[in-house]
């Protein structure tokens, strides 16, 4: 059965995970762009750490739980956020304004909204978590 969207799929597996009370979740397959994802959430405390593996089926993420997601998914479309153009979505996926994070890619990386807006980049947003 193929995925259709690796990241929306990993992301529920660890929102679920979170739900059923489980200390660890694993993501198949792993793809960069979802790594780098996963260390965003781990720079801001939402997930504990994860480890990468090779396997001969192929790659795949042990990510350690810790009981702070409260609700995380993929935006869909992604749309194209401009640097001044930031709030509009804050008010569509956040709860409250400094409540959770919005994660975009940019030209300058994958990055939380706050780290987009201080840089004054736009980007295509991937995804939200509080």
């Amino acid at each position: 059965m193929t995925i259709n969207d690796p990241l929306a799929n990993a992301l529920s597996k660890i929102l679920n995970s979170e739900r059923q009370g489980k200390p660890t979740c694993v993501l198949f397959p792993a793809s960069g762009m979802i790594k780098n994802v996963l260390g965003v959430l781990q720079d801001h405390h939402y997930l504990g750490a994860y480890q990468e593996t090779n396997d001969s089926k192929g790659n795949y993420v042990d990510v350690a739980l810790i009981g702070r997601i409260n609700k995380c998914g993929s935006v869909k479309p992604r749309f194209a956020v401009k640097a001044n153009e930031y709030a509009k979505f804050e008010k569509r996926y956040l709860l409250a304004k400094g409540f959770g994070i919005l994660i975009v890619s940019t030209p300058k990386g994958i990055m939380t909204h706050t780290q987009a807006k201080e840089q004054h980049v736009g980007g295509r947003l991937l995804a939200y978590c509080y």
